[in-house]
């Protein structure tokens, strides 16, 4: 993302490492800023390495006890949650600086924070997608919508692994 946006990625006492590491390796994919969460179920299984990617080397993995708290005057509040009155995702329009807040995987965000969202947002499918799959989608929707100038040659030799060589052929008719 460009130098000017600001993207915080808030969990609400996410529960399962494995979907915390996934989130993280979303937040490294997406050139998120930070990844916020709070409550004590996350904490005591961060002991279960789950980011494959060690993206807490690169990206802040900080636990808070309120997740709005120390942000900009300017950094807009998004919840992401099947709420009722919520505005669809391809309705949206991603603010340049926010903080996307997202339900533990098992409750909805608290009421207190939806009340001091700027936006609540939901993505429309049908049932609920796990914690990771909606950052996931979230953070896709936010970058396919952006401005933002991508070197698609480099970026795909950049970004596969070394298992991936595949080259797409010039030729189609063969």
């Amino acid at each position: 993302m460009s130098k000017n946006t600001l993207t915080i990625i808030g969990l609400c006492n996410p529960k399962s490492p494995t979907n915390v590491g996934a989130v993280m390796r979303a937040a490294g994919c997406y050139q998120a800023d930070e990844v916020r969460f709070n409550g004590e179920r996350f904490a005591k299984a961060a002991k279960y390495h789950t980011d494959t990617k060690d993206m807490t080397r690169k990206i802040a993995l900080n636990q808070m006890v309120s997740l709005t708290d120390n942000l900009d005057s300017d950094v807009k509040i998004v919840c992401v949650e099947l709420a009722e009155g919520a505005t669809p995702l391809p309705q949206f329009q991603h603010p340049e600086k926010a903080i996307y807040i997202f339900g533990p995987e098992d409750s909805s965000i608290p009421q207190p924070i939806v009340d001091q969202a700027d936006e609540v947002v939901y993505i429309p499918t049908i049932g609920c997608m796990n914690l990771a799959a909606t950052v996931n989608v979230l953070l896709y929707d936010k970058l396919a919508k952006s401005n933002q100038e991508i070197d698609h040659a480099t970026r795909v030799v950049q970004s596969r692994d070394v298992n991936n060589r595949l080259k797409v052929s010039c030729d189609k008719s063969q």
